[in-house]
């Protein structure tokens, strides 16, 4: 009996670290994939069954708080600290994936995105029709 107890145990326990390393809820250090350097902390959140993130802080920036200025609509001349950048992500088997999902606030750009957790690192893909570029992020604790 205690055997299968502990056995038990042990199986929810090895259930629950990986569903919790899968999960994308959090805070993640950005890479940018084109200077190999730290850019800023995003955090991650689900809001009625889509993912959504904001930028909570900038790295290695000079401007301590800078606006968007070559964003368009209504993140146009906002500040960069605070806003969402990931808009309503759904999920998509392991997946979670969206058009128009992720905003690039130092081109202004918005592009279709899929982002997916491989092991403590987020795998965050930018899409422009037929051509993407992959980042990937760092899990905060």
């Amino acid at each position: 009996m205690k055997t299968k107890l502990l056995v038990s145990l042990m199986a929810l326990f090895m259930f629950a670290a990986f569903a919790n390393a899968q999960n994308v809820i959090g805070k993640w250090k950005t890479i940018d994939d084109e200077t190999g350097k730290a850019k800023s902390v995003v955090e991650l959140f689900v809001k009625d069954g889509k993912l959504y993130g904001k930028i909570v802080k900038l790295l290695n920036n000079d401007d301590l708080d800078p606006i968007c200025y070559k964003c368009t609509g209504k993140k146009k001349d906002q500040k960069i600290i605070g806003m969402q950048i990931i808009e309503g992500l759904k999920k998509k088997g392991s997946k979670w994936e969206g058009d128009d999902g992720i905003l690039d606030p130092g081109k202004g750009k918005i592009y279709d995105c899929k982002m997916w957790v491989d092991g403590q690192e987020l795998k965050v893909r930018g899409y422009l029709g037929p051509f993407y570029r992959t980042q990937t992020w760092y899990r905060l604790k």
